[in-house]
């Protein structure tokens, strides 16, 4: 005769009485949400500029038809027959697989897409832990080089913000500039607080550096770490914001304010 498994082993099976379901549920329609507009914004290859301003889905635009463009116009060996033209497609998948790796993120969403596990003393879909040694998760420990990409990125967009002071009649300040100088400080501050720059400047092996200079570094990326979930949701809602901004803008839906 079968025998049922004791009730605390069912999935979603709790005898907890708060709402331990909000933050997961939270979770998987922002970042549901964030997928599906940066998806659509990738496919869409226009209304991506406005003025000196550059979405940062787009930067660098590398081949591309507006003045931001590195190394011209689109490549003629791109498939335009089978699928439209995006500078984005060249560019976007790094920034994404940072954070998609992160291990911030991963937390988060393993909780709300895998339930794996969904909430503390809240029954699991599955009775064995999968680790992350074998394929497909084993991709995940790919973070620590896809690290070097955010911060040359990091580095670009911030030179993009840079430009963003240049108008056509020379120096000024637009509600653009401004969105795009915090989107950059956001991402700094997410981007330096990451858990695998911390064990880098720490020494590498499971030690603190000696030198001076390499516990101050320690310490300031120490610091931003403390609070590295804030920086991780404020600067996904800047970059999202900063992009539908200039799109707005380009579709003549609004008007950039200049305050300067």
């Amino acid at each position: 005769m079968a025998v049922k498994p004791p009730r605390k082993h069912l999935f979603l099976y709790t005898e907890r009485r708060d709402a331990w379901w909000a933050q997961p549920l939270i979770t998987f329609v922002v970042f549901t949400a964030f997928v599906v507009y940066t998806t659509w914004a990738l496919l869409q290859g226009e209304h991506y500029t406005h003025g000196p301003y550059l979405s940062p889905f787009y930067s660098p635009e590398l081949f591309g038809v507006s003045h931001h463009a590195w190394f011209g116009p689109p490549p003629s060996w791109w498939p335009s027959d089978f699928l439209k033209y995006s500078p984005a497609f060249l560019i976007l998948p790094f920034p994404l697989l940072f954070r998609m790796t992160c291990y911030y993120y991963r937390g988060a969403y393993y909780k709300a897409f895998w339930a794996d596990p969904i909430a503390c003393s809240v029954g699991e879909p599955r009775k064995t832990y999968w680790g992350e040694n074998s394929f497909p998760l084993i991709i995940q420990n790919i973070h620590r080089y896809a690290l070097l990409f955010a911060i040359i990125i990091w580095g670009i967009l911030t030179y993009d913000a840079i430009l963003a002071f240049r108008f056509p009649d020379g120096f000024g300040i637009g509600v653009g500039t401004l969105i795009l100088v915090l989107n950059v400080v956001l991402i700094a501050l997410y981007t330096f607080g990451c858990h695998s720059l911390r064990h880098f400047v720490g020494g590498r092996r499971d030690t603190l550096p000696k030198s001076a200079a390499g516990k101050a570094c320690y310490d300031c990326v120490s610091g931003l770490n403390r609070r590295h979930a804030i920086w991780a949701w404020c600067s996904l809602f800047s970059v999202a914001i900063a992009d539908i901004y200039i799109r707005l803008c380009s579709m003549g839906i609004i008007h950039d304010w200049r305050i300067v």
